[in-house]
């Protein structure tokens, strides 16, 4: 790295070459307080559930995905195989993003949304992607939702109960399970629906890196936490112990919850273009760049991620907003610096994501043997697009775990997986 950059870095405290294992041991010890059900960052919420043993084969569910501001709905069904066919989707609007509902009329329009699938299949796979608290019969208790919905009222409901009683005043036939999930359970058992039969795996992980972050692991029988073998969902994103630049400060601040999921905010899609924005008008500032691209960067409002990484993917593309700035404005060294910069934040990424890995994988107590290693299911578009991130992930899970921790783990993706994910844990009883 420039010495200059590197300089730059570290008078503003940013530290892109995070010690992976350290940070893991910490995240490792957070996640056994959370176990215990004493003080930890991490929620490690228990869902009461694993993946099926038996094949899905000839078997329909429906599947609802709801989260942000979308609600999809289809029907998913396995062939004698057990290889599933997606049909009948639909994509709406999440109940209660366009205006505020009532309890009633936030279930009344789930409803409505799925009366395509009415009497289809007598199971549902939900996957609900906000807070919630699993229920031994596989329902989920809402604990709140994010800004983007408005029905106070839900919260606290218990989701599937609801919805049942929904669909029955619509003249639907027994339900007999509607099972709660999130992105990364559905992300795990996509991973066990989808492992090949060649490999045989030991145990299965479920990580998201997209917009936001989180990570899902299978945590064998533990009688100090008084635990028996079931998958926890971490939220890894509410980690604390992590190092945090002046450019990371300066910009938890204008977030809606600042001094929260800081875990989160060094590694997701939502915060890596924003970060990069004040990191780069910061060098600006500190006089690393010439004088008309140091205006010309000052005068940035922000950066998306889409954006920063454009300019890592191709930095002479004036097709980006930082390549047209530089095309029209730059010297060679403001490319290098700039570059440099940019390449800093998504190496932390890289790191404290392996971190989580690492921690999640260790936790499984699997993977000792190299014919059954650990599956580890990785979705989202910051994970699988953006500028070198997924190769180093790979390169930091083969050093620390394989080379010195001996253990054996394999990163897989497979095609819808959340929905595939979704359909399975409504076939878990």
């Amino acid at each position: 790295m420039n010495t200059s950059v590197s300089s730059f870095l570290a008078k503003h405290n940013f530290v892109n070459h995070v010690d992976i294992l350290s940070v893991a041991d910490g995240i490792l010890d957070d996640m056994k307080k959370g176990l215990r059900k004493e003080k930890a960052d991490q929620d490690m919420i228990r869902t009461f559930c694993n993946p099926p043993s038996q094949s899905a084969s000839g078997k329909s569910v429906i599947v609802i995905d709801a989260g942000g501001t979308n609600f999809r709905s289809c029907l998913v069904t396995f062939d004698s195989n057990g290889s599933p066919l997606i049909s009948e989707m639909e994509k709406t609007k999440m109940p209660g993003v366009e205006k505020e509902l009532s309890r009633k009329d936030f279930f009344e329009q789930i409803a409505k949304n799925l009366e395509h699938l009415k009497n289809k299949s007598d199971r549902i796979g939900f996957c609900f992607s906000y807070p919630m608290e699993i229920q031994e019969n596989g329902d989920g208790k809402l604990l709140g939702f994010s800004k983007e919905v408005k029905a106070p009222e839900v919260v606290g409901c218990l989701i599937g109960d609801e919805l049942k009683k929904a669909l029955t005043a619509h003249g639907w036939n027994t339900i007999n399970r509607i099972t709660l999930c999130n992105d990364t359970v559905a992300a795990l058992l996509a991973g066990a629906a989808c492992a090949d039969n060649i490999t045989d795996y030991s145990s299965y992980i479920g990580y998201i890196l997209g917009t936001g972050m989180n990570a899902a692991y299978i945590q064998p029988d533990c009688e100090c936490c008084k635990i028996k073998k079931q998958i926890i969902v971490c939220e890894s994103g509410k980690y604390t112990s992590v190092n945090r630049s002046d450019f990371d400060i300066e910009f938890d601040k204008t977030t809606v919850k600042p001094g929260t999921f800081l875990l989160e905010k060094l590694c997701s899609g939502a915060y890596l273009g924003p970060v990069s924005a004040i990191a780069l008008k910061a060098a600006a500032k500190d006089g690393l760049f010439s004088a008309a691209y140091a205006e010309k960067i000052s005068a940035l409002e922000t950066l998306t991620l889409i954006e920063t990484d454009s300019f890592l993917h191709n930095p002479r593309s004036a097709a980006s907003t930082l390549g047209k700035i530089a095309a029209e404005n730059a010297s060679e060294e403001d490319y290098d610096r700039t570059f440099q910069i940019l390449d800093a934040i998504v190496e932390r990424s890289a790191r404290y994501a392996a971190a989580i890995l690492v921690a999640c994988t260790l936790k499984t107590d699997e993977g000792k043997n190299a014919s059954k290693p650990v599956c580890i299911l990785c979705d989202g578009t910051t994970f699988h697009k953006t500028y070198m991130i997924k190769e180093r992930v790979n390169a930091y899970l083969d050093e620390i775990l394989t080379h010195q921790k001996g253990i054996f783990w394999k990163i897989v993706s497979c095609d819808n997986d959340i929905t595939l994910g979704a359909a399975i844990s409504g076939l878990i009883d």
